[in-house]
Formats: structure tokens, C-alpha cells, sequence
């Protein structure tokens, strides 16, 4: 059984993850659709910049969250002052820290999806009168539905293990910003801790199995969909 602690952990944990997916897959479409399809100066300039969360370590990414997005940031500052939104030691701010680190992740699952659609199958419908939007919702978007959603799960499952940039960025407060990879590392500081770090440890195993089964088997089911169609 897991103790509240662990429940409040275990839940903001699934909380944050699905904030920062939500929050990231416009984005990751767009950002996707551009470094597919477009070609203009810089483009690979864009590519390294959407993967460097990739290569950074954590704790850097975390800092330069906390230069941008903390009280005294020029992006942080504007927030608290106009909108009234604190992200530095706040959930809100463990989504952004957590949407940053899976975000190349989904980009570059939609961007294999995207780059996987039949460009034929666009150009007969707009031969047949649909709009660039028409293709895009009724041809593009299904063929490539299999790579959003394994882009989401796995986005989800990275943020669910982020540790590094959270820490940095907003801390690890209990409740509010200590997340399932936080508490692990808090009860394994602690006395006598072991036994519910291990509890936690396999929650999370079991989380990260469970996200992987699920991508597969909707990704199987849309691919039989779109086949069928």
C-alpha cells in the first residue's frame, strides 16, 4: 500500500505529465509540420534548437527555465505582472520544465509520421477541390495519427521520469512540485526510506510499461482504421 505522501506524489506525477503533453502537442504538430515540409534558411538552425533539450544536461535546461521563468526573468516577470501566474516552484512550472524535456521527443515521433504520409494521396484531393486545411484534417492528420500518438505516450512516459530540470526549476516541494522521480530521491536521503523508494520505483516501472502497451496497441488500431478506410 502506498502511503498519502506517495499517493499525493504518484498523482501530480500523472497530473504534470498530462498538463505538459497537453500543452506541447500543438506545438510539437507545428514544429513537426515546418522541419517536414518547409524549406527556408536556418531551417537546420530550427532542427538543433527543437532537439537541444536532447543533448543539454537536465539541471541546464532547469537553469535557463529559471533565468527566463523565475520571479525576476523577463518572461517570469511579465507573467507574474500582467497574468498573475508564477511558474518558479509551482506545478505550472514542473509542466513547463517537463514539456520542455519531451518535446523533442514528440516532435520527432510526429516529424517520422509526417514524413511517412503518401504526398500522392494530398495532391489527388486537392485535385479534387479540397482546401490545403480539408487535406490536412482528412488526409494528412489520419495517416499520420499512429506517430502523434506515439509521440504523446512517449512524451508522457519522459515526463513522468523528468528529474533534472524540475529540481532546478522549481524545486521539490512536497504536494505541490515532488513528483514520483522527486519523492524516490527524497526517500532515498532519508532513514529507514528504502522500502517505499522501492514502492515507487515500481509504480513508476509499471507506469512506463503500461504507457508503452497502450501506444502500441492504438497506434495498431488506427493503423487498421486507416487501412480499412
Amino acid at each position: 500500500m502506498l502511503s498519502p505522501v506517495e499517493i499525493d506524489a504518484l498523482l501530480l506525477s500523472l497530473q504534470i505529465a498530462l498538463a505538459a503533453v497537453a500543452v506541447s502537442l500543438p506545438l510539437a504538430v507545428a514544429a513537426a509540420w515546418v522541419l517536414a515540409r518547409a524549406r527556408f534558411p536556418g531551417r537546420s538552425l530550427l532542427d538543433a534548437a527543437v532537439h537541444l533539450p536532447l543533448v543539454l544536461p537536465p539541471v541546464v535546461v532547469g537553469y535557463f527555465l529559471l533565468l527566463l521563468f523565475g520571479s525576476q526573468g523577463p518572461l517570469g516577470a511579465w507573467l507574474q505582472e500582467w497574468l498573475g501566474l508564477r511558474l518558479v516552484f509551482t506545478r505550472w512550472g514542473a509542466a513547463l520544465a517537463a514539456a520542455v524535456m519531451s518535446f523533442p521527443l514528440m516532435v520527432r515521433a510526429i516529424r517520422l509520421a509526417l514524413e511517412a504520409v503518401d504526398r500522392g494521396l494530398e495532391q489527388a484531393a486537392r485535385t479534387l477541390g479540397a482546401s490545403r486545411l480539408d487535406v490536412f484534417l482528412t488526409v494528412t492528420l489520419p495517416l499520420m495519427l499512429p506517430g502523434i500518438l506515439s509521440g504523446c505516450v512517449v512524451a508522457f512516459a519522459a515526463a513522468l521520469g523528468d528529474f533534472g530540470a524540475t529540481i532546478t526549476f522549481v524545486g521539490n516541494v512536497q504536494g505541490e512540485t515532488q513528483t514520483l522521480s522527486l519523492a524516490i530521491y527524497s526517500l532515498t536521503q532519508t532513514p529507514g526510506g528504502e522500502a517505499a523508494a522501492l514502492r515507487l520505483v515500481l509504480v513508476s516501472l509499471a507506469l512506463a510499461l503500461a504507457a508503452m502497451v497502450v501506444s502500441e496497441r492504438l497506434a495498431q488500431r488506427v493503423r487498421r482504421q486507416v487501412g480499412q478506410a
